[in-house]
């Protein structure tokens, strides 16, 4: 856990102190859930209708069903969000192990369990009388089978999502970028520094650990300050944010990369312990016009084109040359607010590779005391 003293200087550095992961889930997802209290609803009266007798098919009992709908509905979002806060935990690294099958199954089976609980639990509140032997024998394994259907759809849709990302499944499922679309974004290519040398130094499997523990550490973030992960590329992570005309949604990429320096400070004793180094990282931020579209046919996939990422790029391995940790280019600065606690330098003019035009670019760094002061990385250089 932060400091106190860690957490004071987030706030002097603009960089506000993480929220619950199940917060943060529930709001980037309550549309979702919200979409799904709806069909919960639907569902209960269209069970009703089917498979109810007639006498039982009026206003009160229609009621009954939708509440009782939504109840499951609702207990199955909070099992969601109860795996939504296990990856850091034992039960997340244990789930984590298991090929996506097993880790797929074991869901499946405790929302199935959960709904089956909630079921009858609502089933005895709801209706003033006790459920007759019927009941049991007929309308719960029916309820059963239809609760471990929807486990196993809803689980699917989610571990879908996980893997390609909501924007992306989303794209897909609507047709959004058939057809290439020109979009504002904001585009940061994040790197660790060294990782040719400290792979010849750790052996190349002790180094891919350490990447995938570090894109995975950094993933909370990225998610707090809403940065969408375009794609992992080698030791480099590509993340976006839509262009906004609020300046202070547009400074939200600043914000990610301090964020993550402060979680990568928290988790140094484990790098320390596990590696036996912590990774340094730099990052190049740009904005402007990208066009997306879908691409390939085997492997389809959404690609992002056009010189805003070349420049993003570009201005990340500039970071290396320049020795600094975070570049921006002055076309986002002229779009985002500095947060308080930042400090932009004056610009520099500079040519970056395989473009004509010179690119003025500022570097980003903190004026508050760094909540990482004892932070000394191991990198080799």
């Amino acid at each position: 856990m932060p400091s106190g003293q860690a957490l004071r200087t987030r706030a002097r550095s603009g960089i506000r102190a993480p929220r619950p992961l199940v917060l943060q889930y529930a709001r980037r997802h309550l549309g979702f859930l919200v979409g799904l209290v709806v069909a919960g609803v639907a569902f209960g009266a269209l069970y009703r209708y089917l498979f109810d007798p007639l006498e039982e098919r009026t206003l009160p009992f229609f009621i009954r069903s939708c509440l009782h709908a939504v109840a499951v509905i609702c207990s199955g979002w909070a099992v969601q969000l109860g795996f939504t806060a296990a990856p850091r935990s034992r039960l997340g690294n244990a789930l984590r192990r298991l090929p996506l099958a097993g880790e797929f199954t074991v869901k499946a089976i405790a929302m199935t369990t959960v709904l089956t609980t909630v079921t009858v639990a609502v089933e005895f509140v709801l209706y003033p009388t006790l459920p007759g032997t019927h009941w049991f024998t007929r309308d719960l394994p029916r309820i059963l089978a239809i609760a471990f259907t929807a486990s196993l759809l809803v689980g699917a849709i989610f571990e879908l999502r996980r893997l390609v990302g909501d924007r992306v499944l989303g794209s897909f499922l609507l047709g959004t970028y058939r057809r290439p679309k020109r979009e504002q974004r904001i585009v940061m290519f994040l790197d660790i520094r060294s990782s040719t040398a400290l792979a010849e130094r750790m052996g190349e499997v002790c180094m891919h650990d350490l990447i995938t523990r570090f894109f995975f550490d950094i993933d909370r973030p990225i998610a707090e300050y809403d940065g969408e992960v375009h794609a992992y590329v080698g030791d480099a992570v590509i993340v976006t944010w839509p262009l906004s005309v609020d300046p202070e949604r547009n400074a939200r990429a600043l914000q990610c990369f301090f964020a993550a320096e402060d979680k990568m400070a928290e988790l140094t004793p484990a790098y320390a312990q596990e590696f036996g180094v912590t990774p340094r990282f730099c990052a190049g931020v740009h904005a402007g016009p990208v066009v997306v579209s879908e691409c390939g046919d085997a492997k389809r996939q959404i690609a992002y084109f056009g010189d805003t990422m070349n420049v993003a790029a570009r201005l990340c391995d500039h970071c290396k040359a320049a020795e600094e940790a975070l570049l921006v280019s002055a076309d986002l600065l002229r779009t985002a607010s500095v947060p308080q606690g930042l400090a932009v330098e004056p610009g520099t003019s500079i040519t970056l590779r395989g473009r004509q035009m010179p690119v003025e670019v500022h570097a980003v760094y903190r004026t508050a005391p760094a909540s990482w002061s004892g932070f000394i990385a191991e990198a080799v250089k």
